[in-house]
């Protein structure tokens, strides 16, 4: 991932896209930031494709709020470079799961985890994160494990 995003760079530095430049610096600051918390932990390596993948999706979750204040507050020209910015993490990320494929991947997790009530709601997360990282929302995704659970 880290070679990806330095390639990206690079690519926008020589097309002079400041848009895409300005948002991969904002990506590259983020995961240095992380990197510098994982060092402090004893991690000298930085954070894994998977952690990185989750940093990417998270900035995603906090321009989409950006976006709704700013549409809110009369402000397009706001929200168009938000969502701007959001197009180009977008590209870092794998192809998201559709809807159908994110019930089975939740059925699946549950039958594969044995979970039976939302006591094991943990157990089915932290699968789903380990096989579907930057492929579905794990915020709309843990709606779903918990209702499938209550049934």
């Amino acid at each position: 991932m880290r070679e990806i995003i330095a390639s990206a760079m690079k690519t926008a530095l020589k097309e002079k896209d400041q848009v895409g430049l300005s948002t991969i610096r904002l990506i590259s600051a983020a995961l240095k930031d992380r990197d510098i918390a994982a060092r402090s932990a004893d991690n000298n390596e930085g954070i894994s494709d998977d952690e990185i993948l989750s940093l990417m999706q998270t900035m995603i979750k906090q321009r989409n709020e950006s976006v709704k204040m700013y549409v809110q507050g009369n402000r397009p020209e706001l929200a168009a470079a938000e969502q701007a910015e959001i197009a180009i993490i977008q590209q870092f990320l794998p192809a998201q799961l559709s809807d159908e494929d994110v019930a089975s991947a939740i059925a699946n997790a549950i039958t594969e985890t044995g979970a039976n009530s939302v006591r094991d709601m943990g157990k089915v997360m932290a699968h789903l994160k380990e096989k579907y990282a930057g492929q579905l929302d794990f915020s709309a995704a843990s709606q779903n494990v918990k209702s499938a659970l209550m049934n």
